[in-house]
């Protein structure tokens, strides 16, 4: 079976699109899908598989599988490049956007249309509370809490922005940082799993992060990643509420607005290419 499909990016995020509103995907296991068309050596090559379909609650929903086939619950860089495609492709007229994710709607807004797509989301308010994030163990939050990874003490908080995180936060990004990333990504007190990153504080208002996710490894960056990060500094008291966000291919604007309680992040997409992939799999 022939499927349409378009592959764009964010700070090196990349994404297979797919537009359910054009074609007809019934039939198709798209968890198989997910497996062979994200891979990078048999596949077209992605962080994951987007399905952009009509919404119940919103006009567009986004339903996002991982490069293992495992559905996805939210996606920061994937709902930024979600709003850029359906804007860019005349599936809506208008600036700001509503998409339906898993668990909520995200609002998003194209802020410039000319050379390069900035994108800005409005990601809702973190999760804090451990049970809901979820993370094991006792108090009601997890701040700053040391776990043992392997042969080694560290010390995690986490937040979930639809999406479990661990933060650690780091003088430098040791060699070897993504060993740790997988032994804290399973570990025993995260009973869904977790995303990880190692956040390093240059100052205030800049962060670098690197970035090790759920189902997917290492990736080159991570917009629920960089609000989270943003949300253990300010809780651990070591930056401002607004930051750069750097990673290895460019930088996110993060702000953790104190009236309403919202973060937003803001920065570029870009569509790398389009065309036909030819599924032969699972129906």
């Amino acid at each position: 079976m022939k499927i349409k499909f378009s592959k764009l990016q964010a700070l090196g995020n990349d994404y297979i699109y797919i537009d359910s509103l054009k074609q007809n995907l019934s039939g198709i296991n798209l968890r198989d899908l997910a497996r062979k068309i994200t891979d990078r050596h048999f596949g077209i090559g992605g962080d994951g598989l987007i399905i952009i379909r009509k919404g119940r609650k919103a006009p567009f929903k986004m339903e996002f599988y991982n490069p293992d086939g495992t559905p996805a619950q939210m996606c920061g860089n994937g709902v930024r490049c979600f709003a850029r495609y359906v804007f860019e492709h005349g599936l809506c007229r208008k600036r700001k956007i509503e998409i339906e994710t898993k668990d909520r709607i995200i609002e998003a807004e194209v802020l410039k249309k000319t050379g390069e797509f900035i994108i800005k989301v409005d990601m809702g308010e973190p999760i804090l509370e451990r049970k809901k994030i979820p993370v094991r163990g006792k108090g009601k939050f997890c701040i700053n809490q040391e776990i043992k990874a392997g042969d080694k003490s560290i010390k995690i908080t986490s937040v979930s922005m639809g999406n479990p995180h661990a933060l650690i936060l780091v003088d430098r990004f040791e060699e070897g940082w993504q060993k740790l990333g997988a032994l804290v990504e399973n570990h025993q007190i995260f009973p869904e799993k977790t995303n990880v990153e190692f956040v390093k504080v240059l100052n205030r208002k800049k962060i670098q992060l690197r970035v090790w996710e759920r189902a997917a490894g290492e990736t080159m960056a991570s917009g629920t990643g960089a609000s989270s990060a943003l949300v253990s500094c300010v809780l651990n008291n070591k930056t401002d509420r607004e930051v750069l966000a750097y990673f290895p291919a460019g930088c996110l604007k993060v702000n953790w607005d104190e009236k309403n309680n919202h973060i937003y992040i803001t920065g570029p997409t870009d569509e790398v290419f389009s065309g036909t992939y030819e599924y032969k799999g699972k129906m």
